[in-house]
């Protein structure tokens, strides 16, 4: 992940200083809870919106908790994060199309690489989190039981901003449990873009998924070295 409010292997200079906090945080929260299955409340006024504000609390308890260091702090989180990932079910919808021919040695090898990859990514992202908090201030229907949660992003920084970052949340309700299948930052919708980097990337490697695996290993080893990544395409 190096674009805030787009692809994991997208850079761009479209944020900076605050702004590139309040994105890295919300891009750890929604993309953290992407294919998130929790239980949907069975009391409140809008369910899927109880939904989103319950897991964004949850994970803003856990990093604004000054009593233990940051390491502590991050771990946490990221434990928080492994409870709610699916990253096999992420990995896989990434691929598209190029699943459906891939090996299932191939498969398991680049499932793994994604994990290991996601995990440096939002880990990376945490190290800039300022405080921020999302706050959820409606939602709207796509069709039956398909929602869209819309929240804002809180800056200590500028508690009172007329123009807060929007991050959306697109929420599904399966068997009376949510499920978030994508999240938009400036209206980029994150789940999508990524499979669009990583298609591309096959498509014009003929399909090479050990290539695709290389390619994302590289991608983490720059992120935990602090290195910016580069597009994969």
């Amino acid at each position: 992940m190096v674009n805030h409010s787009g692809s994991y292997l997208r850079t761009t200079s479209r944020f900076d200083g605050t702004i590139v906090r309040v994105a890295a945080f919300a891009f750890a929260l929604t993309v953290g809870g992407l294919f998130a299955v929790g239980p949907a409340p069975s009391i409140a006024a809008v369910p899927v919106e109880t939904f989103v504000q319950q897991n964004v609390d949850a994970g803003v308890t856990i990093l604004q908790d000054k009593a233990k260091p940051e390491n502590e702090r991050r771990a946490k989180f990221r434990e928080f994060l492994l409870g709610l990932l699916d990253l096999k079910r992420i990995a896989l919808f990434t691929l598209g199309p190029w699943r459906r021919n891939a090996s299932q040695t191939d498969l398991d090898a680049f499932v793994e690489a994604f994990r290991n990859f996601a995990l440096a990514n939002y880990d990376s992202r945490i190290k800039g989190y300022g405080g921020e908090a999302l706050k959820v201030i409606g939602s709207r229907a796509n069709g039956h039981d398909d929602y869209v949660v819309v929240t804002k992003v809180v800056d200590p920084a500028d508690p009172t901003s007329t123009d807060p970052l929007e991050v959306d949340l697109r929420v599904l309700s399966e068997n009376g449990r949510f499920v978030v299948v994508d999240a938009s930052v400036e209206g980029i919708w994150l789940a999508l873009t990524e499979r669009e980097d990583f298609t591309s990337f096959l498509g014009q490697n003929n399909g090479n998924m050990q290539a695709l695996v290389e390619r994302v290993r590289q991608l983490t080893a720059k992120l935990i070295a602090n290195e910016p990544s580069t597009n994969a395409r």
